[in-house]
């Protein structure tokens, strides 16, 4: 980028800056930013450290256990990623977002310190959330994997605990194809006689052989802490607590439960009633985001098969009159297998293209669908939806999903 100045007060320079200076997007590794982590003193003097990986629920995950540790009075800093609308929405402190000024000093220290080493546009963010949880002191350090586990950014920290939320195939290019391969990376988060809370119902072999060579105190879903739905509620429970009468989450279920299991591990106090607030208000913006009534427009960003399955059961539980679906996905995710899952819900379907880097076209789309459903093909996310609307009746569904971008584009709208 041409012309920029380390003074600039702009945000939107310094991230295009950012984005101007590594020929990659991705470069999986760990000694560059470690090198500049250690330099700046980012890895001195951390409160406990919290890494949530897995393929899919690392973002929901992350903020209903902060929500819960915010609620016995400590601090937090949560790192997450991508964002929707603003790069702010990266880093919370104690649930709030900073203000551009804090972005840009931490930005600005990263680039001083980092000389000549080359950083990626994900490494000076992580670099950067770090920075400003130590300038505010945090108890709680919640970061989020960005991709894989073992070689991502994140993985610079040695975590007091790790979560793992769920293993699917996605990123294939970079994880590998089976899911033993990403089970493999996933776990490389895993340290010596670490706390570990594993989400994941049926865990791959390299993730169980990884946590016994470590010998890690590691808690496996169905095994050692369960949930079960009941009507309007659900119950969470391990073999010496029960949690009962909890309310339905606006998040998914699976990663509220693994979320308690976590806070569970730090043996902080609440009261019942103070959980099942924390569950009942909980929200992240575009998961299972409802935008409007009459009929609902419910946005949410799954882009994979497994977060499929997941919007599948959601519909299932939500049965409207006709629900009408607005998709569109990037080019390089398993797009035929993940409108398969959600196609038995859905009555009409309204399939756009994306204008953004990857962007698969609508019709690319309709082929791997093979559905006469299809209302039509779009040129963007926006006249899909206003398609849908002139379609649907006050008691029907809209749902939109397919990509954090297509979840964008509706939200920018919005605005």
């Amino acid at each position: 980028m041409n012309n920029f100045s380390l003074n600039s007060q702009s945000l939107t320079d310094w991230l295009s800056y950012l984005e101007s200076i590594h020929p990659s997007e991705i470069e999986l590794g760990l000694t560059r930013v470690k090198a500049v982590a250690l330099k700046l003193g980012l890895l001195d003097d951390l409160g406990k450290v919290i890494l949530v990986g897995g393929t899919n629920g690392k973002g929901s995950t992350s903020a209903i256990l902060e929500q819960l540790i915010l609620a016995t009075g400590a601090s937090t800093g949560v790192f997450s990623s991508p964002h929707l609308l603003r790069y702010n929405e990266r880093l919370r402190i104690n649930g709030q977002e900073l203000a551009d000024d804090f972005h840009i000093e931490a930005l600005r220290t990263i680039e001083v310190g980092r000389e000549a080493t080359e950083l990626t546009y994900f490494e000076f963010n992580t670099l950067a959330a770090l920075y400003l949880m130590k300038q505010a002191k945090v108890d709680y350090f919640i970061l989020e994997v960005g991709l894989g586990g073992r070689l991502d950014s994140t993985n610079i920290v040695d975590a007091d605990l790790a979560v793992i939320t769920t293993i699917d195939l996605d990123h294939q290019a970079w994880l590998g194809t089976t899911r033993e391969a990403v089970a493999f990376e996933k776990s490389g988060i895993f340290r010596q006689n670490q706390l570990v809370i594993c989400g994941e119902p049926n865990p791959p072999q390299p993730l169980l052989d990884r946590a016994l060579e470590l010998n890690c105190n590691i808690a496996y879903k169905g095994k050692d802490f369960t949930f079960e739905h009941t009507g309007d509620l659900w119950q969470w429970k391990t073999d010496d607590k029960e949690l009962s009468d909890l309310p339905l989450t606006r998040l998914p279920m699976t990663n509220a439960a693994t979320a308690l299991a976590a806070f569970d591990k730090l043996e902080l106090n609440l009261s019942h009633d103070t959980i099942k607030r924390v569950m009942g208000e909980t929200s992240l913006l575009g998961r299972l985001q409802t935008i409007a009534n009459a009929p609902d427009i419910v946005l949410d960003v799954a882009h994979n098969p497994e977060a499929g399955r997941y919007l599948a059961q959601w519909l299932k539980q939500h049965p409207a009159q006709s629900i009408h679906c607005v998709c569109a996905m990037l080019a390089d995710k398993d797009s035929a297998s993940t409108l398969d899952v959600v196609a038995p819900y859905i009555n009409h379907w309204y399939l756009a293209s994306l204008d953004c880097p990857r962007g698969a076209d609508a019709s690319q789309l309709e082929k791997n669908l093979q559905s006469e459903s299809v209302q039509g093909l779009y040129n963007n996310v926006s006249d899909a939806l206003d398609a849908a609307k002139q379609q649907a009746t006050e008691q029907d569904l809209i749902i939109v999903f397919g990509s954090f971008f297509t979840v964008a584009e509706v939200l920018e709208q919005q605005k």
